[in-house]
């Protein structure tokens, strides 16, 4: 049987993944998943691309209290009530985002880890803070992954350097693919795949660190090729909107229909 092997949710967009049993697919994603983010001095986008170590910091967000904590690698931890100020307006692939300052602690002790200013930012809206316009869920199986360490020649690759928000176990590899323009139920949700996922460098870094360790991409490309001859398209895991919302939890039932 498929069913849901994983969950993972990064709170502060960049920081570390977060695994929890059950999650609720709402028709913009999940209420807990990407809704800061950061930002440099001059507003642009600062993550794990532009700094591995995020991945060392660990988030947590209870949605209903607007309470936010960070808690970073050498045991510091900083919390507390979310206060919005200024308007900013972050550029995500072209989209503009529009969202506000968070006052408080977070900015400056984040700012110190990686040793450059760097603002923490809510957007306005929840599931905008994505990187591309083709859904909020996305799906990889665990045998797709399986099949790529034994490609590279390695004993296991960690699937949480996806950031994928569902692992799927029980399928063959790279099956999800074959899902793409259909309806998938998913717990008490349904969502329906569009496209398949682009990766870029950040799956070559290891989540524990941020430090690059496994060249994924050159690994995926040698036995997948790429999306109609572009090398921007090297694709592992598929996008997807949700038709219905609902709860998914680890051992969910995965449907295609």
């Amino acid at each position: 049987m498929k069913a849901v092997s994983r969950l993972a949710i990064a709170p502060v967009k960049g920081m570390a993944l977060l695994h929890p049993r059950e999650i609720r697919l709402e028709r913009f994603g999940v209420a807990e998943n990407r809704r800061f983010h950061l930002v440099d001095a001059d507003g642009r986008r600062y993550g794990q691309l532009r700094d591995g170590a995020l991945a060392r910091i660990v988030p947590d967000y209870d949605a209903e209290a607007e309470r936010l904590t960070l808690r970073f690698p050498d045991g510091r931890v900083v919390g507390g009530d979310i206060v919005l100020g200024d308007a900013i307006v972050t550029d995500f692939y072209g989209r503009s985002v529009p969202g506000r300052l968070v006052e408080g602690p977070w900015s400056e002790r984040v700012s110190q880890f990686v040793g450059r200013p760097v603002r923490l930012v809510r957007p306005d809206a929840p599931g905008t803070a994505v990187d591309r316009d083709l859904g909020p869920v996305t799906m990889l199986s665990a045998a797709s992954v399986a099949e790529l360490a034994r490609r590279a020649g390695r004993d296991s690759v960690d699937d949480r350097r996806f950031r994928m928000l569902i692992a799927v176990a029980g399928c063959h590899a790279h099956e999800e693919d074959t899902w793409l323009g259909r309806r998938v139920a998913v717990g008490e949700a349904v969502v329906r795949l569009h496209e398949q996922v682009a990766r870029c460098a950040i799956t070559t870094q290891s989540p524990d660190t941020g430090i690059r360790d496994f060249d994924s991409l050159r690994e995926i490309k040698r036995y997948r090729g790429t999306r109609d001859g572009d090398r921007k398209n090297i694709d592992f895991g598929v996008f997807g909107e949700v038709e219905q919302p609902g709860r998914v939890r680890v051992g969910d039932a995965v449907v295609p229909e």
